[in-house]
């Protein structure tokens, strides 16, 4: 089975993971992680919490989210059906790319992962109806270090593709950059 392709993204520590799916008859089959091919890319490998987090409608906003130190993490995220728009913030204060986002679409069908190193917010939108992604942690989720930045902090801006359809009470309450600074 050959090795997936391995691309850095524009924040230091983040990379698009894409499997290369062997076919046949019968459908595919697909080596969503491998310790080896992870730790040859840098990237850790132990994981202590997965969860599964199903949308279903097309334009919806989850995040932007995080968790703040010591219980802050690293997530390999799969997409398993469906596509989104997911998104990456840099939030950490020595970074040469902090404020500064970027974003990438997956699609369920070719199980496309991101690799998101602590320290960055994380959000989505959904491109599809009926998104399924798979989330791995390298730390247990502590609700009294959950944190996020809002999804429409002018100073990040953020260019979601479609428009919002859906947001938790939750999301749309998160605060800009400017007043997270202060805590970082």
């Amino acid at each position: 089975m050959a090795r997936p392709d391995i691309v850095e993204l524009p924040l230091a520590g983040a990379f698009h993971y894409r499997p290369h799916p062997h076919h046949d008859h019968r459908g595919s089959f697909s080596r969503l992680t491998c310790d080896e091919t992870l730790r040859d890319a840098g990237m850790n490998t132990t994981w202590v919490q997965t969860n599964l987090s199903r949308t279903k409608a097309r334009g919806t906003v989850r995040g932007m989210h995080y968790q703040k130190p010591p219980f802050d993490e690293i997530k390999l995220l799969t997409c398993l059906s469906g596509c989104v728009y997911d998104v990456l913030v840099d939030l950490r204060p020595d970074s040469p790319t902090f404020g500064q986002w970027t974003g990438i679409e997956l699609d369920g069908a070719a199980a496309d992962t991101l690799y998101i190193p602590s320290g960055l917010a994380h959000g989505f939108q959904t491109l599809s109806d009926d998104v399924t992604l798979h989330y791995s942690h390298s730390a247990a989720f502590s609700p009294d270090h959950q944190a996020g930045l809002s999804y429409r902090d002018p100073q990040v801006a953020i260019r979601w593709p479609l428009p919002i359809t859906a947001l938790s009470d939750r999301d749309a309450e998160l605060p800009n950059l400017k007043i997270l600074e202060e805590a970082l």
